[in-house]
């Protein structure tokens, strides 16, 4: 996908939910693969608490795990 979907974007705005590009794309393409549609209509499928889900999904799979030194 070249551009992200406008609606996505709009709930997260309006959700106040701040989010890196990666992670916008990233939850385009679950919204797609949940879906089966394009996100800006596969959003229309979703309910709020669905939409968190993935948001909350997505940022658990990008993050990076904190690596702690090695104490010996």
């Amino acid at each position: 996908m070249t551009y992200m979907s406008i609606k996505v974007r709009e709930w997260l705005r309006r959700l106040g939910i701040e989010t890196t590009h990666e992670e916008r794309e990233e939850i385009d393409r679950e919204i797609e693969q949940r879906t089966g549609r394009y996100c800006d209509k596969g959003i229309e499928l979703l309910s709020e608490a669905e939409f968190l889900a993935i948001v909350n999904s997505v940022r658990r799979k990008l993050r990076k795990p904190t690596v702690e030194p090695l104490v010996v």
